[in-house]
């Protein structure tokens, strides 16, 4: 092996590595994450076995972690001619990778809080007690706050990769 290839090598696996910790800081499982860097990061797509085998994990822990990717939509399922296997490929657009994170945990967290944020306004919007009162007040304000969070991810996640960063250095400048 040269010493390109083994350097190369050494990278990607710091990278997987620092990957999967920083998904579990997105609401990802570590092994999802270091899934979806390795195959990020790769130019061919993989099978099961060939992730199984990069990663040194059980052929389980793979194949329901691919599948959640897929259900992203961060994998694409490849199949080749005269293959039986599936193969995975990962989406290496990264405004397409952050508009499709921030899609899902919209979906999945921030959505559903919003829902119970709502109901919880609504259970005490008729209470007279000081305490029912404070408790109404903050369930109103965090539905505000979550609704307008929720709005700006909605807008952030429509724009176009160019328009978003122009907008963000006018934000930051």
């Amino acid at each position: 092996m040269s010493d390109e290839a083994i350097r190369l090598r050494e990278a990607r696996e710091r990278f997987v590595a620092q990957w999967g910790a920083m998904g579990s800081q997105w609401g990802i499982n570590r092994t999802m994450a270091q899934i979806h860097a390795l195959l990020m990061t790769t130019p061919e797509s993989l099978s099961t076995d060939e992730v199984m085998e990069a990663l040194q994990i059980s052929r389980g822990n793979a194949h329901s972690n691919l599948k959640e990717l897929v259900s992203w939509g961060l994998l694409r399922i490849i199949v080749k001619k005269g293959d039986r296997k599936e193969y995975f490929e990962a989406e290496k657009d990264v405004w397409q990778i952050f508009k499709t994170v921030t899609r899902e945990r919209k979906r999945r967290e921030i959505d559903p809080a919003l829902g119970v944020l709502r109901e919880c306004a609504a259970d005490s919007k008729e209470m007279v007690s000081a305490e029912g009162q404070q408790f109404h007040e903050q369930m109103r304000q965090l539905e505000e706050f979550v609704g307008f969070a929720s709005r700006v991810a909605d807008q952030v996640g429509s724009m176009k990769h160019g328009f978003a960063i122009q907008m963000a250095a006018k934000l930051l400048g």
